[in-house]
């Protein structure tokens, strides 16, 4: 990219022009010859993993990171001294990564806006009425005294997002700002964000971890060890890797996933269900060459879908020979003749509830786990989950209820359940500053296996995480991926029965997430390991084979993901997908007329319909009428984050009228 890049094709000085951008830490080539153009207006993203280089681009577009080589300059200023930097620091607001991590736990929230807001010298005329206005918008008004410590992880990305606007930038960077955030708080917070920048014609750099957020930006550029794997609008990086996906549910599954494997590289099991990525096909060619594969094996089910960007993401790094694969050994011989039967209750729940002070954290919550079986808790940010588990697994004692793990009660054999148990938290439990061996064998010592015992399972962790090679590293200072298989390994040393994670894969790129998965998988189906997760990723609670999601320490529905997609669609209806030049504003219009399901879906919008056939043609010409262009309107199969969405707000809801004694 040249110095013609300067001017946009619409005339307009482009906000931020990188030319050729370097940097490493050490030895360590940290960015390698990134270029990249934002232009006015426009919301930029930045998708890779862990380590891409995502966060160092950003620092140095925002005048706090010095680099080795190239060219950075935003509103036309070159930052090539603290100087230059200083010029800009006004027209820019930057939100570093972690949940809160710019804010601070002991002020409340106004007392965070009003400190960020003196920092950037708002007069107080200006501040109170910016305040009341970005507070409301977030819906954040009542909750103006809560001390920020006590907030859920969404409502301090909101706040973060206040204080970071408080002084009206022209340019807005946020590093990763809704990793570590649930369904409905992202889909919030993206809404929040569009609309604040259609009102103030903000231009926006954000950057994600999570590839089903592409359609949330103008442009963008995938990220991979330092270098641009695709540039461009969405649509057009989803045409880079032209293909088909093939979702089939085949009767012997282990059988049918081996034969899969062996002839395509993106194969993966969810539940009962598989997805096949098969590269440059069409839907019959693709449909075909899968049951080729699967001759002899009968299959239930089989369709062709159009793959998601995380498909196209993973091809294009196979694509380019960047993609590592570690398949998975099939169980030994001494481990398939120890397989757990699948039929016994391996996690029971039984009312169990907590209290903190006045607080209910958990409400007679009871559900049930089977032996080999996957097992999702999903819930928003403070909904219990975590409490719940700690509770499982003997760290928190309940304030009613019992339970059984692994045949021991949690009550009176606490020593027998941790024997029993391996556990992943939201931290990962590794020591930092000892190296990957050394972290293996004091939990094997921990665990009392003997030295020989101990050598085995060092072989197969190292083994199945992939870490050969990395066996004198310490923990700290591997890739986000490499640390949760770690982590993951640390935890089943002991060959444990039931496998406890809470949130293992947040912030983890797409290939280290579906390895991850590959494993889980291995451990319920050829081991009879239980399996107990909570996630984040909407799109992983397609891999359990059961869900029990909670809301307000409650569970308020427990079934198959496919079970969850048909409750909603009875009640609700089907999806339509819109397709809209203006979709903040198409969306407040069908509010207005009466969908009240409808919610913003990238730059598109997900809303239910009991008569779809109608639907698609009255809406169209409702929203012609305000002047609001429809390109597409479709019926979409459900997701899982269409459903947990769906329930969430509805419940929110519920709950806010009984709160006002509306409902």
């Amino acid at each position: 990219m040249g110095q013609t890049a300067l001017v946009t094709q619409s005339g307009q000085k482009p906000v931020v022009q990188v030319i050729d951008f370097h940097k490493r830490y050490y030895k360590h080539p940290a960015v390698q010859g990134v270029d990249l153009t934002i232009r006015p207006g426009e919301i930029y993203g930045l998708i890779g993993p862990d380590g891409a280089g995502k966060s160092s681009l950003m620092k140095a577009v925002a005048g706090v990171l010095t680099f080795d080589a190239g060219t950075v300059e935003v509103f036309g200023i070159n930052l090539d001294s603290e100087a230059a930097a200083e010029r800009i620091k006004g027209r820019i607001g930057f939100l570093p990564q972690g949940l809160g991590l710019n804010l601070y736990p002991d002020l409340s929230v106004e007392e965070n806006i009003d400190f960020f807001a003196r920092l950037r010298l708002v007069s107080e005329a200006e501040l109170a009425g910016r305040k009341q206005r970005l507070l409301a918008t977030t819906r954040l008004l009542k909750f103006r005294d809560r001390p920020m410590k006590n907030l859920s992880g969404g409502m301090k990305q909101k706040l973060g997002l206040i204080c970071t606007l408080i002084h009206e930038p022209q340019l807005i960077i946020l590093d990763e700002p809704t990793t570590g955030v649930d369904p409905v708080s992202r889909r919030d917070f993206w809404a929040i964000l569009a609309q604040l920048l259609h009102e103030q014609g903000i231009t926006a750099l954000v950057s994600t971890a999570y590839l089903d957020e592409a359609s949330r930006f103008h442009r963008l550029s995938l990220l991979y060890e330092g270098r641009v794997l695709a540039e461009g609008e969405p649509d057009t990086i989803q045409a880079l890797a032209p293909g088909s996906l093939v979702v089939l549910q085949p009767e012997r599954q282990m059988e049918a996933l081996a034969g899969l494997k062996a002839r395509f590289p993106q194969v993966e099991a969810l539940g009962s269900w598989m997805r096949v990525f098969v590269n440059e096909a069409d839907p019959p060619t693709a449909i075909q060459q899968v049951q080729q594969v699967l001759a002899g094996i009968p299959v239930r089910t089989i369709y062709a879908d159009e793959p998601e960007l995380e498909d196209v993401f993973i091809a294009l790094l196979h694509q380019q020979q960047l993609a590592r694969h570690h398949p998975i050994k099939a169980a030994s011989a001494e481990t398939a003749a120890n397989v757990r039967s699948g039929n016994g209750v391996a996690i029971e729940a039984l009312e169990l509830t907590r209290d903190f002070g006045a607080f209910r954290a958990v409400d007679d919550v009871s559900f049930r786990v089977r032996q080999g079986e996957i097992f999702g808790l999903l819930g928003a940010n403070g909904a219990g989950k975590t409490t719940v588990i700690k509770m499982l697994t003997g760290i928190l004692r309940p304030s009613q209820g019992a339970g059984h793990v692994a045949g021991a009660d949690m009550h009176r054999a606490g020593m027998a359940i941790k024997q029993r148990i391996g556990y992943v938290s939201q931290a990962f439990s590794l020591y930092q500053d000892l190296t990957v061996v050394e972290n293996i064998r004091l939990y094997a010592g921990i665990y009392g296996l003997s030295m020989a015992d101990t050598r085995k399972r060092t072989e197969w962790i190292l083994d199945m995480g992939g870490l050969d090679g990395h066996e004198n590293d310490q923990a700290g200072s591997l890739p986000m991926g490499l640390r949760q298989r770690l982590a993951l390994g640390c935890a089943l040393v002991h060959r444990p029965q039931v496998l406890f994670l809470d949130e293992p894969t947040s912030g983890v790129d797409p290939i280290g997430r579906r390895h991850f998965w590959d494993i889980l998988f291995d451990l319920s189906r050829n081991e009879g390991v239980a399996i107990l997760i909570t996630t984040h990723y909407m799109s992983e609670a397609e891999h359990c084979d059961h869900l029990a999601l909670m809301f307000a320490g409650r569970i308020v529905a427990d079934a198959s993901p496919a079970e969850m997609k048909r409750q909603v669609e009875a009640e609700v209806g089907g999806l339509l997908e819109l397709t809209t030049d203006q979709p903040t504003l198409a969306m407040e219009r069908l509010l207005e007329q009466g969908y009240k399901e409808t919610t913003l879906f990238g730059r598109r919008l997900h809303l239910f319909s009991r008569q779809p056939d109608s639907d698609r043609r009255r809406i169209p010409a409702l929203l012609s009428a305000a002047h609001i262009e429809v390109a597409s309107i479709m019926p979409r199969p459900l997701s899982m984050e269409d459903v947990f969405v769906y329930w969430v707000t509805t419940l929110e809801r519920q709950e806010s009228a009984v709160a006002t004694g509306t409902g």
